[in-house]
């Protein structure tokens, strides 16, 4: 046992450790990114083989961990909140194969939308699904919490759904680790056909998935992680999901609640102790740091007459994370919304890097599009996305990873041609290169800008699939040689860069263009540890 200083996804990452995983699969994404970077830069991981690369986008890594599973080993998948979307049909699929060894799922919501498009919530995810939901209140549970879920999916043999957001996942504090288990041996299913979804084997084991949710339910009253906590005004009963839980405590001295409380950190939840704190109470409030997901059931479940407060009838906001300043209105302590930045705290808006290659593409797309007029280009998401924003105002969308090219398509057989598609090069390989496909297929008259900064940029320099192929895949996936065209984004190629632009633009058919120069961050960082490497030589 140690005691560690760590973030919330730094302690999920620890507890995967020690827990014995040998493999991690993740596509970087802002709050989850942390957790591959700190397997990746531990001694211990890189001393027990544990296997910790990007994949090329969520879909590959829950499918990676999944085949981990299946050869019975201990495996982790992170993503962002969106990133489940993507990796969706595996995940959910994954309900029914099973799992062999233990497979935990984190998915790291991101309420307020600090750097999303949209503040979904994981939990729906967990439901839809019928497997088990961990919601740690704190770092320490985060830590307990990953260590439970690897036991409870090789126990039920099903993965296991860890959700946090995005305090959780950025704050640090201090917290005590256990000792650390062996990894698994090598061990295939009993049952080789398991992972076998034809319709006759998934609808057995469909059943089966059914059939363990008592089960489920009876886990998640005994962990621990769900409980009640006695208190003497029974005016007002309080269901706390996860972190909420931190920003009811609080508001209260010494953390001394005075009201009943049902802590909740373990799905599905126990109708008995909802029951039990509805029954006992006058009327209900639920904080939860996301969707009203246990509110919408409560209304449901137990409208029995009896109050329930929360998001659905305005108690507390719609939209937006929580903050004990949110609760402590909700509660009645007299609290206003939100707080004022502090006078010496100014605003930043966001915007490109100065150097950055972006600015210099976009500056050369802007221009050759005058003749064509505004409103043609559809971009992604990663650091470009912020030409949408003065001075370049040079994008017209950003919807999902990989929807540039595919809204380029539609677009451009509605008649808007041509239509201009903007796409970073490892949301390329994340889930460009399909539509691009299609593109080639159809024969569709877009242009193709493929923004090759040799990283991933927008979460902080992590490794792109991307590097080094994106001209031989372009290449593979059909697109004519006279097409695909090479720049270098620089200030100084200003004009020849327009002209090629301009070329492609007017070509009835798919070109794609390849702006490339290596992103001013990740090249400030080499230069400077060459630096520091040459001073310490000396």
């Amino acid at each position: 046992m140690q005691k560690l200083l760590l973030l919330g996804d730094e302690a999920i990452a620890q507890a995967a450790i020690d827990g014995g995983i040998s493999g991690i699969y993740a596509y970087p994404g802002t709050p989850s990114t942390e957790i591959m970077e700190y397997v990746q830069a531990s001694k211990l991981a890189k001393e027990n083989g544990i296997r910790a690369l990007w994949s090329a986008n969520e879909k590959t890594a829950m499918e990676s961990a999944l085949g981990m599973s299946y050869a019975g080993k201990r495996a982790m998948v992170c993503m962002k909140h969106v990133g489940l979307n993507v990796a969706a049909d595996a995940f959910i699929n994954a309900a029914i194969t099973g799992a062999n060894g233990g497979l935990v799922v984190v998915s790291a919501d991101d309420p307020s939308m600090h750097s999303s498009q949209n503040e979904q919530d994981s939990r729906f995810y967990g439901k839809f699904s019928l497997i088990p939901m961990l919601e740690p209140s704190n770092q320490q549970e985060a830590y307990d919490m990953t260590r439970y879920a690897f036991e409870l999916s090789e126990k039920m043999r099903i993965p296991v759904l860890l959700r946090i957001t995005t305090r959780l996942a950025h704050s640090r504090t201090g917290l005590e680790t256990s000792d650390a288990v062996a990894q698994n041996e090598l061990r295939l299913p009993d049952n080789l056909r398991q992972f076998v979804l034809l319709p006759s084997i998934a609808r057995k084991q469909y059943r089966e998935l059914l059939g363990k949710q008592e089960q489920l339910e009876a886990a998640a009253s005994e962990s621990g992680f769900n409980r009640m906590i006695e208190g003497s005004d029974k005016r007002l009963g309080i269901i706390a999901c996860g972190l909420a839980y931190n920003y009811l405590l609080e508001n209260y001295t010494d953390d001394k609640l005075v009201n009943p409380v049902l802590k909740i950190g373990q799905y599905p939840v126990p109708l008995d102790m909802v029951n039990e704190l509805y029954e006992s109470c006058e009327e209900i409030i639920v904080l939860e740091d996301g969707y009203p997901m246990i509110e919408e059931l409560l209304r449901g479940m137990l409208n029995k007459g009896k109050s329930i407060k929360g998001r659905l009838d305005g108690t507390l906001p719609r939209d937006g994370e929580l903050n004990p300043v949110v609760v402590g209105h909700a509660l009645g302590k007299g609290h206003e919304h939100g707080s004022e930045i502090p006078p010496l705290v100014k605003n930043r808006p966001p915007k490109l890097c100065d150097g950055c290659s972006h600015n210099d593409a976009f500056l050369a797309l802007n221009e050759a599009l005058n003749a064509y007029g505004r409103g043609r280009v559809f971009s992604d998401i990663g650091c470009y996305t912020l030409s949408a924003l003065e001075p370049l105002e040079a994008i017209n969308s950003c919807v999902d990873m990989g929807a540039s090219i595919t809204m380029a398509i539609g677009a451009a057989d509605a008649g808007l041609v041509p239509a201009v598609a903007a796409i970073g090069d490892s949301t390329f390989t994340h889930s460009g290169m399909t539509g691009l496909l299609d593109a080639v297929n159809n024969n569709s008259p877009i242009t193709v800008l493929i923004l090759d900064n040799s990283t991933t940029g927008m979460t902080g320099g992590q490794a792109s699939s991307a590097y080094g192929r994106i001209d031989d895949i372009v290449r593979g996936l059909g697109v004519s040689e006279e097409h695909i065209r090479i720049l270098k984004p620089l200030r100084k190629n200003h004009e020849e860069n327009t002209a090629i632009i301009k070329e492609e633009l007017a070509y009835q058919g798919v070109s794609v263009i390849i702006p490339r120069r290596e992103c001013i961050q990740t090249l400030n960082r080499k230069m400077r540890q060459k630096a520091t490497a040459k001073a310490m030589n000396i």
